[in-house]
Formats: C-alpha cells, structure tokens, sequence
C-alpha cells in the first residue's frame, strides 16, 4: 500500500557508533573477512550487530503495529472520481487526531478518529489529473498514498462473463488476447479486482485481489476482467482522462446473491431458493452483496456496468424486477443519486438445448428491465454467443457497446447511436406479418447475411420458418406458406437461434431477440 514513516520528526537517519541502523551487506564487507580481524574485532562486530539487530527489531515492531489503516480500497495507484466529493475512511487508534494533505489542492485537514477505532473524511476533487499524493499523519506516524490521479470510476460487477479475464479460462480464449496485451501499457487506466468474499452480514471492508491499485500493463491487464478493461480503454481513449474500473464479479452468481437483505425478501419465491440452510454460503441471498458490494458504498462513483443473468435463466419470470430491485437498492445505498446503470444482455448459448426458450425469455426480461430501471442502457450480443461455449470470446465488441451508451447518455456526446432496434408492434396486412421497430431511424440491414430466425404463427400457435423483407420504413415483413392468417412473430426466439446473420440499425446494433406473443 503506501509508505510508512515512523517517528516524522527525526531529522536525520539513526546511528549506532557512526554506523546506520539500517546497513546493508556493504557497510560490514571488512567485519567478516577472517584475515582482517583479531578476537577484539569480532567482539566489536557482534556488539554492534547485536545494537543493530535490537533498533531494528524496535522499527519491526513499530511497523507491525501501524495504527493508522485506509480501507483496503484506498491504496497507490488508484483513481478518484473527479469533480466531486470523495470520501478517505478507514481505521486508527481511537482518540488520534489526524491531519490528511490532499496533493492536488494543498489542503489540510483534521480529524478525530471515534472510539471504535474508525474515521471517515470528505474531501473535494479536482479536474481530471495526477499523479497526487495523499498523507495520513499523527502524532508517532505517517502514511503515504502514491500515485494517485482524478479521473472516472466504474464498478464491473455480474458473474463469469464479467470475472473472465484477458487471458481467458481453460480452452476458452478472448478473442485477440495477445494484440491487447501488447498494446495494453496505460498509465491512465487503472485496474481494482475485489477478492471473492461471502458474508452473512454487511461488510465495511474488502481486499484486492492482487492487492493494490495496478496501472495498465500487459502482465496487469492479463489477469484482469476483459470486460471491465476493454470498457475502460475505450473510455480512456475518447474522454481523455485517467479511468479507473473496480471489478466485483462471481462465476456462476445469481442475481439474488448480488442484492441486500432489504430488497430480496420482497420476492418470496425467489427468497426461499436462495436462504435453503443447506446451500453454501457464496450461493445464499445477500451473501456476496454483504462482502463484494457494501465494501464499495463510500467509493464515489460514475456508474455501474453489469455482465450477468446466465444464473438466473430456469427463474426468468422475476429476473426483470429482482434486476430493476437490485439497481433501485444499489443506488439507495451508494447515495449518489440514479447513477448509470449499463448492462449486458447475456450472449446466446445452448443450456443442453438450444431449441428450448427459457434463455430467449430471460433475454426479454432483460429488455424489460430498461424500462423499469430509470438511467439505465442495455447492450444487446445476440450476434456474438457461441451454442456450446458460454464464455464468448468476443468482448471487445460488447466493450464498445456498453461504452456508446457511456459516451451518449452520461458524457453527452452528440452523434453515437447506443440503443438498439427494439420491436414495437405488429401489424396483419393479408398473409403477411408487419413488424414495427423503434430506433431504426435510417432503415434496417443484415450487411449481407441471411437471417434464418424468423418464425411466423398462426392462431393454431404452431410456429414455421418464415421469410422477410424490408419496406424502407423501419417495417419488417414476415410471411410463411404454411400460414394464410398470421398471429404472431418470433425473432430469433431460442436458447440458441441457428441462423448465418442477424438484423441491424445502420449503426451495427443488433435487433435483441422477441416476440409477439405471450404464449
């Protein structure tokens, strides 16, 4: 973490008969050599290593015993949110006065820490920029933050999608991991991994994963979340300033794992699957929002990105309330206001069927939760699954979808498309099936591929392969042989739609999977 200095006011380094208290090897190179000394020299030798090794196990013993302990979060390297309040907390002996110096605005303050051992601070930021130093010190003690810079912060939180690093898992690659590796070094991007902690109650603390704060390089961004590091490159390189992502992530999570005890006993259903006494910890309600997410409250954010919902595919019906319920809380709690919320829509894959829908319904529940979740964006990757891998290789371009929300809804940049086409209404003309969408301003395209996953239904509710056209207002028509009277239209409805293309707006996002129905 940062730099200790015991005892602040001497002024010079110990000694002990001229001689430093820390020597190295060098200082005694004459001591050990048999030639050079007599009986009356070795006993000297000893005195004064024995006077070394006693100061120098006193500074052991003082260091050991440092008082003054920044939340685990809050170490070199890292990123403040810039332009706001920030919050400096974490633990001393109670009663001690602490003065804190904040580098980028020369000020000082001074605070008591309370009886329980605990302090907390308020400072201002400033502008995008670094690096600073912040300094803790008492009385016997100063500590030293380094490096620090001012830029923006997310937290990057679901499940394996999320965790899965650059390096990839066990046969399962990221998609040119070793062209982002060498490109990697970025002194702007910094890099937080939360270790993987279950609690039955909240917890105020948590620790890094790989310690501290790691600045961008291949060797750090290599282990780190591929999601959470392409996401932030790509802020990095059109904002301009130092980004900061902190990755909070469980394989195999569901969402009820991720929310406080407040919000999960309103859905009683999903309630008792998930507080079973004999499931493990990690897989109880509340367990990793208590050890993974109420460690972060007092880090001040710019927002949320989120890669989950897998987990929670056989209990889709409640996944689009229990998702807006988490967020509803997370913002509560955070007290930061509708802070951006932007989230993946989780890639197709097989779920040992890929003909079965309960996949292609927790991808609607995904679609519905923007709506019941104000400041919020989905990034939809119908186009990107693989049907027996779940852990898609291709991340980059997910990255990039989650950031045009970033840059058009929360940075204000005019001009770059985010929301994808969604399905609006349906409309019978004779034989055929008449698809509305919104956010098809400039039409629809395939880019050249043909799309086989169109489905087309009857009142019988028995669905048939069915082709479509364009008719250059944001319209989609459907037909099928089979069916004179059409009733309904599905879109790539299926844990695994088998198709060689997909539809696009003019901008390159994808159609989410839907239907028409709610049969």
């Amino acid at each position: 973490m940062g730099s200790i200095l015991l005892c602040p006011d001497l002024k010079k380094q110990p000694s002990i008969n001229g001689n430093p208290v820390f020597p190295t090897l060098y200082h005694y190179r004459n001591w050990f050599s048999v030639k050079q000394c007599n009986f009356l020299n070795f006993y000297s030798m000893c005195t004064k290593l024995r006077s070394f090794l006693f100061i120098f196990l006193q500074f052991a013993v003082l260091f050991l015993d440092a008082q003054i302990k920044p939340a685990g979060i809050l170490t070199d390297n890292m990123v403040l949110q810039r332009n706001t309040e920030v919050k400096l907390w974490g633990t001393a002996a109670a009663g001690e006065k602490l003065v804190v110096s904040t580098g980028w605005n020369k000020v000082k303050q001074t605070i008591t820490v309370n009886e329980k051992g605990e302090w907390l601070l308020k400072v201002a930021t400033a502008d995008a920029g670094g690096p600073y130093t912040i300094t803790f010190a008492s009385k016997t003690e100063q500590l030293v933050l380094h490096n620090i810079l001012l830029g923006e912060v997310w937290i990057c939180s679901g499940q394996s999608n999320m965790d899965m690093p650059i390096r990839g898992y066990l046969d399962q690659p990221i998609n040119n991991a070793n062209d982002i590796l060498v490109d990697a070094d970025n002194d702007n991007i910094r890099l937080f991994t939360v270790n993987n902690a279950m609690r039955s109650h909240p917890s105020d603390s948590c620790v890094g994963k790989y310690g501290i704060w790691k600045p961008a390089t291949a060797e750090s961004v290599s282990s780190f979340s591929a999601m959470a590091y392409l996401y932030a490159k790509q802020l990095q390189q059109k904002l301009k300033v130092p980004v900061g992502v902190i990755t909070t992530a469980w394989g195999g999570s569901r969402i009820e794992w991720w929310m406080d005890s407040a919000s999960i006993v309103q859905f009683p259903e999903a309630y008792r699957q998930t507080t079973d006494p004999k499931l493990s910890p990690q897989m109880k309600a509340s367990y990793l929002y208590n050890g993974m997410i109420h460690p972060l409250l007092n880090v001040a954010i710019k927002g949320v990105i989120w890669f989950q919902g897998e987990a929670n595919v056989n209990n889709n019906g409640e996944y689009a309330a229990l998702m807006a319920g988490m967020v509803n809380s997370w913002r509560k709690n955070f007290a930061q206001g509708d802070f951006p919320f932007y989230y993946v829509q989780i890639t197709p894959y097989f779920y040992n069927n890929s003909k079965a829908t309960n996949a292609a319904l927790l991808r609607e529940a995904q679609v519905k939760a923007q709506l019941l979740i104000p400041n919020s964006g989905m990034a939809c990757t119908i186009d990107l699954g693989e049907e027996k891998i779940i852990h898609g290789a291709e991340k980059l371009t997910i990255a990039k979808r989650l950031s045009y929300w970033a840059f058009a809804k929360t940075y204000g940049i005019t001009g770059i498309a985010c929301q994808s086409p969604t399905y609006k209404a349906i409309h019978i003309k004779d034989s055929a099936a008449i698809l509305d969408f919104d956010y098809a301003l400039y039409g629809l395209s395939s880019f050249g591929k043909p799309v086989d996953c169109f489905e087309i239904a009857g009142a019988d509710k028995i669905f048939y392969p069915a082709t479509w056209s364009t008719n250059r207002k944001n319209q989609v028509l459907v037909t099928a042989p089979q069916v004179k009277e059409p009733v309904a239209v599905r879109y790539g409805f299926h844990n695994f739609p088998v198709t060689a293309g997909y539809l696009y707006n003019t901008a390159g996002l994808p159609i989410p999977s839907f239907r028409t129905d709610d049969w």
